[in-house]
């Protein structure tokens, strides 16, 4: 407390007596104990007043003690199952967190990451993924700006995320790792990448590059083998070393049957090698026996086309041809969809072919365009053409429900060139994508879709769509979004069936059942998105006799099943709704492959290098107790003690507003039934 204030305090009891003293004493004519006790009242409520009003404060410290953070981290992924049979990686864990010395001096917490990080000490040793470096900047986050240190136990075998020894130039704590697994190594011959062809057609061939890798010292022969579903496709003998230790098998093979195909690469294994779980790897191709064959006619020569060309035939079921307007009907006989870039009047006989084959097409517009013409050879839309160019910047329609849009976002897209004018759409139609005009709005389509289940077209208002496909490629570093957006758009214009309420998309294959899923749109009667649905997905194992039942769960604007709990097999399955008689089915395969059983070895070279980046230190199982020793010693984690002050009122308010009213309430009585009033 200040001295001035108790020099107040000091102030006020002497005013207070000095009143009371006046009052009671000086010009009181009783005097006794009546008197006595009348001012000691009066002086602790005028006291009491007086200190209301001063208000007096002082400090309070309290005082703590800060321990810093030990985090044991643990990998519980599969590749560890074998080593925990062995030496139970538990009594590792307790050597540490039930030490006397550790936890008097640290906050120890555990966690476990596989696929991701999650805090808890129940440990499986089966989760097929191993992401350290998401681990450890998970743990960077959750510890920021405290004293840490992390206690890291595995064998130090990345399988996903970024290289953690690179990252650990980015760490804010010292990492010791303790090596799990085996450190010996040993010769081991292995399948590594396996490349082909997602889908093949029927009667062609397609290529298959598999990439045969050796590690150990000395030179082996190994045999390598192709099969497709079991029988034996090619066969190749090779020899490795220490030196010349990878060598890329290249062959090509053909497609005799419709189907999915399961392609198995084998090297043949050595006598003395340990690990044979990564001598071979499976993939699959399909085999379809149908082609989607687009036709883009055209007058003039733009990027446009290019990118429309490499963005359809992204789908190896579908191929692209150029031609000029003047082609004869004969080569474009046999086509399933036509893209009209900027017609003229010289694109007359080709409308008049695509209105006697009833074929769809896919309309792109621009200020080459002939809007004369357009306006009259067809009456699907209309556009009055002011011939004044402006830049137009695309805004996606979230509420299109033809198919799925949920992956494609037009963020930094360039705007396209087209001519002003006001558009017409006299069929029934749905927006892709609005205009926007120098920031504003104009509710006029850009890109849209427009036509009954049996004929359709799609309609762009715009050229440079290329400078789209190159945006896309900047956002994400592939041409994946905008090649999907026009291959679906493709796909629904080469498909004529009727508009289905329930749609389904799903992959034929899936290496391993992680990241396996199924999704599924749902409308309701009026084509509206229901998000309020409840879908079921029924998988039925063809191979392992499995059935379960598992709901799909709302993602947005679509619903997803996780198939990762699946087993690897053949499986059919069915898309029902509760409540309709709407669904749709399919089948999948789930190939045999755990990355997790690729290893023999720990790689304790990396983790010592993580662990000397980040100040910490490697150790062995062995060295657990020097472990604990080193953590009793550095002085880097000693606990620190400190405080916090507190200002705090000396007296209570209420309190002391009681004791007022108390006091004044028995002076009043006291002096009311002696008569002093």
């Amino acid at each position: 407390m200040q001295t001035g204030t108790v020099g107040l305090i000091f102030l006020a009891a002497i005013g207070a007596l000095a009143i009371v003293l006046f009052q009671y004493f000086y010009r009181a004519k009783r005097k006794g104990k009546l008197a006595i006790y009348l001012s000691f009242l009066r002086f602790v409520a005028l006291f009491g007043i007086l200190l209301l009003l001063i208000n007096p404060k002082f400090a309070k410290n309290t005082f703590r003690i800060e321990k810093p953070n030990l985090v044991v981290l643990v990998d519980n992924s599969s590749s560890l199952y074998a080593f925990n049979e062995q030496q139970s990686i538990g009594s590792l864990i307790e050597s540490v967190k039930s030490n006397k010395d550790i936890t008097d001096r640290f906050n120890v917490t555990q966690y476990r990451f596989g696929n991701g990080l999650t805090a808890g000490d129940s440990l499986s040793f089966k989760e097929n993924n191993t992401n350290i470096t998401q681990a450890i900047a998970g743990l960077n986050a959750v510890y920021k700006n405290s004293e840490s240190a992390i206690v890291l136990f595995t064998d130090g075998n990345q399988t996903l995320g970024e290289d953690y020894e690179f990252y650990g130039g980015n760490q804010e704590f010292p990492i010791y790792p303790i090596v799990l697994g085996d450190t010996t190594k040993y010769k081991d011959l292995y399948v590594g990448q396996v490349n082909t062809n997602r889908y093949a057609f029927l009667d062609n061939q397609y290529p298959v590059e598999a990439y045969i890798g050796y590690e150990g010292s000395g030179s082996v022969n190994a045999t390598v083998n192709i099969s497709i579903n079991d029988k034996l496709a090619y066969r190749k003998n090779i020899t490795l070393s220490a030196t010349d230790n990878t060598q890329i098998i290249n062959t090509v093979l053909r497609a005799d049957a419709v189907g999915i195909k399961s392609l198995k690469v084998v090297v043949s294994s050595q006598p003395d090698e340990r690990n044979t779980n990564n001598n071979q790897k499976t993939v699959a191709v399909e085999v379809i026996d149908e082609k989607t064959k687009v036709v883009i006619i055209s007058n003039i020569v733009h990027p446009d086309i290019g990118a429309l060309k490499k963005s359809i035939e992204s789908n190896e079921q579908r191929s692209v041809k150029i031609y000029k307007p003047s082609v004869n009907q004969k080569e474009i006989a046999d086509a399933d969809l036509f893209i009209l870039y900027q017609p003229t009047s010289s694109f007359r006989n080709i409308y008049a072919y695509i209105k006697k084959q009833k074929i769809n097409r896919f309309t792109i517009t621009g200020p080459k365009t002939d809007w004369n013409f357009l306006n009259t050879i067809q009456d699907s839309f209309k556009k009055d053409s002011y011939n004044q160019r402006e830049e137009i910047t695309p805004i996606l329609n979230t509420g299109f429900s033809i198919f799925n849009l949920e992956d494609f976002s037009v963020n930094d897209f360039p705007p396209l060139e087209s001519n002003l004018g006001e558009i017409v759409i006299n069929a029934p139609h749905e927006i892709i994508l609005e205009q926007r005009i120098k920031g504003v709005a104009l509710e006029q389509p850009l890109l849209s879709i427009v036509g009954s289940d049996i004929e359709r077209e799609a309609i762009l208002f715009g050229e440079n769509v290329w400078k789209w496909r190159v945006q896309s490629y900047r956002n994400g570093r592939n041409f994946k979004s905008f090649d999907d957006l026009i291959g679906k758009i493709t796909r629904y214009l080469v498909t004529t069936k009727p508009k289905s309420r329930l749609n389904i998309e799903y992959q034929p294959v899936y290496t391993g059942s992680n990241g396996a899923l199924i999704s599924a749109t749902y409308f309701d009667e009026a084509f509206i998105f229901d998000a309020n649905a409840a879908i079921t997905a029924k998988f039925m194992g063809e191979e392992n006799g499995i059935v379960r039942n598992i709901p799909m769960l709302i993602k947005g604007r679509y619903y997803e099943a996780d198939l990762s709990d699946l087993p690897n097999g053949r499986y059919r399955f069915t898309v029902s709704v509760e409540g309709e008689t709407i669904s749709r089915s399919g089948s999948f395969s789930i190939l045999s492959f755990d990355v997790e059983q690729q290893f023999l070895s720990s790689n304790y070279q990396k983790l010592n290098r993580l662990a000397t980046g980040t100040n910490g230190q490697l150790y062995f199982p062995s060295g657990m107790n020097d472990l604990v020793q080193n953590l009793k010693d550095d002085q880097r984690y000693v606990p620190i003690q400190k405080s916090k002050q507190n200002i705090v009122s000396l007296i209570d308010f209420k309190v002391l507003l009681g004791i007022i009213l108390i006091a004044l309430t028995a002076e009043w009585f006291i002096r009311k039934y002696n008569g002093l009033i």
